[in-house]
């Protein structure tokens, strides 16, 4: 199915994860610190990555924000609280996505099929707005013919804002569209996302010319 990078350093949580989601098929390669975390993720080039937050050395934190300085790949991290301060804190490090402890193997295995589904073409055409160029069949974004390197769950947003140039959506509907969550709390991975797109797409984030807020809404795509 996929090959998945497992950091946690409880070895029963790790060995507990792992057995799960080999019967699922999966190819899985652990790692018990954040450091040789990224040293893997550096050797096997995974698909996906499952990153506990309170790990021993360098956090889940620090360890997303390695891990995102040497790859595109998605991260799920799982956090022991599911509060607001981890689950925000690990989507500014780069997360793409996050599972409370005690982990369910059958909520991160349809996390996980969630993620993998956005790295899947659509039957479409190159389409041009501005200086933007996003290749659907190819997934790939060009912006001033430089490709700009996403992560999937930032290319399925900006795939799905641009499908309708002038339409809002509201968080909601992006949430159920790209992420495939129905619980309305978990708007701040799409504010997070939104933040991380615009970084690496606008000529000045703070300023957007293509992702717009429409304040108690959600978002709307449109070049100036």
């Amino acid at each position: 199915m996929a090959m998945v990078l497992l950091v946690e350093d409880d070895p029963s949580v790790r060995e507990g994860l792992g057995l799960a989601l080999r019967r699922q098929g999966h190819d899985v390669r652990a790692a018990g610190t954040g450091e040789e975390g990224v040293e893997k993720l550096r050797e096997s080039r995974p698909d996906i990555v499952v990153l506990d937050i309170m790990l021993p050395g360098i956090d889940g934190f620090e360890t997303c924000r390695r891990m995102r300085s040497h790859a595109e790949v998605p991260i799920i991290m799982l956090t022991a609280r599911g509060d607001d301060f981890d689950v925000v804190a690990g989507l500014e490090a780069g997360a793409d996505d996050y599972v409370v402890k005690p982990v369910e193997p059958r909520v991160l295995e349809a996390r996980i099929r969630a993620v993998l589904r956005r790295t899947v073409a659509e039957p479409s055409s190159v389409e041009r707005h501005g200086s933007l160029v996003i290749d659907r069949a190819g997934l790939q974004v060009l912006k001033n013919d430089v490709k700009v390197g996403l992560t999937p769950t930032e290319l399925k947003l900006l795939l799905e804002l641009s499908r309708t140039p002038g339409r809002v959506l509201t968080r909601q509907q992006i949430l159920e569209a790209v992420w495939e969550h129905d619980y309305l709390g978990d708007s701040r991975l799409v504010d997070a996302c939104v933040q991380r797109l615009r970084a690496k797409i606008e000529d000045v984030p703070s300023e957007p010319g293509y992702v717009h807020t429409v304040r108690g809404f959600g978002y709307r795509f449109g070049p100036r």
